[in-house]
């Protein structure tokens, strides 16, 4: 949930937005913003499988809670529009990502995300550490498989 803007330069930023702007065309990935008074406050992004076999899933990537925003309950209204979502385009399935033992993971978990396990050394930092990550999912509603009679 947190995300390290003291090495992200405003250009950095800017340019990694825009880059999301031909996936937003497509309908694969939506983006929401939340605002206060001041400014932006915090952002989730949720990614549509586009592949045949998936069109039931979606990830969700960049939730982002400013600091000053943090513990007011933002970042529950953002996954939760993106779950409402979800469900509005029959995405049952919500998995994520997180660094493993961040805070995120206690969010994660309090918001009905299950853990699943974890990747090592699979994201690295500014400074070059690289880190585990923790994957978690949650079934926001079951599939129904249509069911074939079998014949004698």
């Amino acid at each position: 949930m947190g995300y390290n803007t003291h090495t992200l330069s405003q250009e950095e930023a800017e340019g990694y937005f825009h880059s999301l702007r031909p996936a937003i065309e497509r309908e694969a990935l939506l983006l929401w913003i939340a605002r206060d008074e001041i400014g932006i406050i915090g952002t989730i992004q949720l990614v549509l499988c586009q592949k045949p076999n998936g069109l039931n899933r979606a990830e969700i990537q960049k939730l982002l809670v400013h600091s000053r925003s943090r513990r007011t309950g933002i970042g529950h209204k953002l996954i939760i529009a993106a779950e409402n979502t979800a469900v509005q385009l029959r995405r049952g399935l919500i998995y994520l990502d997180t660094q493993s033992g961040s805070s995120a993971e206690s969010f994660y978990r309090a918001q009905g995300y299950r853990y699943v396990g974890e990747i090592p050394d699979y994201a690295c930092t500014p400074n070059g550490n690289y880190h585990p990550t923790a994957i978690y999912f949650k079934r926001l509603f079951t599939v129904v498989q249509p069911h074939t009679a079998i014949q004698n």
